[in-house]
């Protein structure tokens, strides 16, 4: 159940038009008829409707496409109101700055908790929103895993076959790159959380980064080089992303997941400050508490996502390989912990770049 502790000042069905360039809106049902709550409507606005922005980042698109609609005929037969939802989708990092730059969003669902970290210093999230929904709030999971050229002719399996000589990586640079960072953990990760210590972890991804033969700024500059241009061996890529474009049969690549891995959380929430000002708590904490039910789980399984809901996950075990050993940012202290040790100015990450 949602918890709904975080109003500093809660309206109903109120809300300001959006008009920052978000791109795709979807119609939803809205009607009070609550006269205190259409007061402060402006003109653009249809008494009936209510309207909110979802902002997320680039690979979730094609799981909201069809969980969006669900939510819409969900709230339209249970309140009779039409809700307009309006999505914006880019890299998280990019999201993160648009959101506290100025992007008038009540839902955010980003790539890492890190980024949502970076809205709440803002002042525009309330400290506390991990406990608000489920699961801590972590809405989607996937995994590290390595792509590779058709039929793999390298033989690039398992982490330790990324330091073989003449071996070519492609993965976005961890300062700029939310999805990169996730990568640098899952390498880290596989040493330390295999009984190495820190020194062995520190060389083997050394040992990783001078294979490194590109480094864009974000993924989907990484999967560019990759694909288009046709740079490296080997692709860090989300397991989901893999998975959606063999779907969609875009990939004339194979790939393979190693059994030591991240747990990849992205992490939803309303942002209290917008959802405050324009009377749109009810709405937006209903779609993030729908986000968890089986109903969208199952639309997030489909298009790659680990689900979260224990009961969509037995439905669906049998599609992703098996993680036999499966840590999470905690394990490593947290994503404060880890940007301060791995990723700010003159941390590990900026001083293996300065060793390659």
């Amino acid at each position: 159940m949602f918890i709904k502790n975080r109003a500093v000042l809660k309206t109903t069905n109120t809300v300001l038009a959006v008009v920052l360039g978000v791109s795709t809106v979807v119609p939803v049902l809205a009607g009070s008829t609550d006269k205190s709550a259409h007061q402060n409507k402006l003109i653009s606005q249809k008494p009936k409707n209510v309207e909110i922005t979802l902002v997320s980042y680039a690979v979730t698109k094609a799981a909201y496409s069809k969980i969006i609609p669900e939510f819409v005929a969900k709230w339209k037969r249970e309140k009779g109101q039409d809700v307009i939802i309006k999505e914006s989708y880019g890299g998280s990092g990019s999201q993160t700055r648009a959101v506290i730059d100025g992007l008038q969003a009540d839902v955010v669902a980003l790539a890492l908790a890190l980024d949502t970290k970076r809205i709440e210093k803002a002042g525009l999230i309330n400290p506390g929103w991990e406990k608000e929904a489920p699961n801590n709030s972590i809405v989607t999971r996937s995994v590290v895993a390595i792509e590779t050229r058709a039929g793999n002719p390298k033989g690039i399996n398992t982490w330790t076959d990324l330091i073989k000589p003449g071996v070519k990586i492609v993965t976005a640079n961890p300062k700029t790159s939310g999805g990169a960072r996730w990568n640098f953990l899952a390498l880290w990760g596989s040493v330390t959380r295999n009984g190495g210590n820190e020194k062995q972890a520190l060389d083997f991804v050394q040992k990783v980064f001078k294979n490194v033969v590109v480094l864009p700024k974000d993924a989907r500059e990484a999967s560019d080089a990759f694909y288009k241009k046709n740079q490296g061996d080997a692709l860090l890529n989300y397991e989901n992303e893999l998975i959606l474009a063999a779907q969609q049969g875009k990939a004339d690549t194979t790939y393979a997941v190693p059994a030591t891995n991240i747990s990849i959380e992205g992490p939803v929430t309303v942002v209290d400050r917008i959802v405050d000002r324009r009377g749109t708590r009810e709405v937006a904490e209903a779609f993030v508490e729908f986000l968890f039910t089986p109903q969208a789980q199952r639309e997030f399984a489909k298009v790659g996502f680990r689900p979260v809901n224990s009961t969509v996950a037995k439905e669906v075990a049998g599609k992703f390989p098996r993680i036999v050993k499966l840590y999470t940012v905690a394990n490593l202290g947290g994503w404060d912990a880890v940007q301060k040790k791995f990723f700010d100015d003159g941390a590990i990450f900026d001083r293996i770049q300065s060793a390659r």
